[in-house]
């Protein structure tokens, strides 16, 4: 799905890297997608350009070697390639990025504005399908994984991270689904917010947290950007096959890393790269997997240092993958 560069930085390589950013333009779309991926027309409304012309600038930043592609399905998105090594252009390239992103620009209130439109879209696509389908999910979940299959890989890493930690006091967990997540958490946790941007299936989870009178849960609507009012509050977190419903997956690590206490964990469990696209229209997934360079990356400019990692390959040609990250 991506594409790490390690070209040695010849002159006339790092000439035409320097020609394709000294553009204002483009600097301003390379500072966008560092937040992370977006389509030609979506960078064509933030901007407000021609199609033909976001194309050119586009062409010439992947040729430069400052922009790469990223296939969803039939959909092409344009990103930041992933910067892994300690290569002459790796580290001129991860230089001139931290520049950009640290550079002052005019316009950026207004191109965050658009931004914030084309990610609120993204979400009520993804709201409006779980409206819709929220009473057979677990069907259309199923499909690809059910919670049977990997439930036990997921508790035990639980088990694993409760045991190291001290302090059991608040635990969170975004987008818990039918929330067959949160008795485990409940068991194990002093306080257990359940935080979904959809009323319906938070209104699952409720019923679970009814059932089995879990007075230790509190379900919270909203997305993770309330997390930027609750520094520091938890001690551990959890997105359960949820990244690839999100608008902009990076955005979570930034936010739950800061509403993480010292030594807090983080685990993500999702899938890696897959080309069923059937899951985009069948199962409301935003994005068909992750590279698991691209979350330790995330991770790791969130402030969080890489943990375990286990991966479990299921029968229908899905691999999941469960990543734990700790804030020092």
């Amino acid at each position: 799905m991506t594409q790490s560069l390690s070209t040695p930085l010849s002159q006339q390589n790092l000439a035409k890297a320097c020609k394709a950013a000294g553009d204002p333009l483009r600097m301003s779309i390379l500072k966008l997608l560092g937040q992370g991926a977006f389509g030609v027309l979506e960078l064509c409304r933030v901007f407000d350009i021609k199609q033909s012309s976001m194309s050119h600038h586009l062409k010439i930043l992947a040729q430069a070697g400052l922009a790469s592609t990223q296939r969803e399905g039939n959909s092409i998105f344009y990103r930041r390639p992933l910067v892994q090594g300690n290569e002459p252009f790796d580290l001129w390239l991860n230089a001139t990025f931290t520049a950009i992103d640290n550079s002052e620009d005019e316009s950026q209130t207004q191109i965050q504005a658009a931004v914030t439109e084309v990610l609120q879209e993204r979400a009520q696509a993804c709201a409006e399908f779980f409206a819709r389908h929220a009473e057979d999910f677990k069907e259309q979940q199923d499909l690809i994984a059910s919670h049977d299959q990997y439930g036990v890989a997921l508790d035990e890493l639980l088990n694993s991270v409760s045991g190291e930690q001290s302090d059991h006091r608040q635990a969170l967990e975004i987008g818990p689904g039918e929330g067959a997540f949160i008795p485990a958490l409940a068991a194990t946790f002093e306080q257990v917010t359940a935080l979904d941007i959809s009323p319906d299936m938070l209104a699952l989870t409720q019923q679970v947290v009814d059932q089995q009178s879990l007075v230790n849960v509190q379900c919270k609507l909203g997305d993770a950007t309330v997390l930027n009012d609750e520094q520091g509050r938890y001690h551990f977190a959890v997105a359960n096959m949820v990244l690839h419903h999100v608008p902009a997956p990076k955005t979570i690590f930034e936010q739950v890393a800061g509403s993480l206490a010292k030594n807090g964990s983080l685990l993500i469990t999702d899938l890696c790269p897959h080309e069923q696209t059937w899951a985009r229209e069948s199962c409301g997934d935003l994005w068909l997997g992750f590279d698991p360079a691209d979350l330790t990356a995330w991770a790791r400019e969130a402030g969080l240092t890489e943990g375990p990692s286990q991966f479990l390959g299921l029968r229908n040609g899905f691999q999941i993958q469960f990543r734990l990250f700790h804030k020092p």
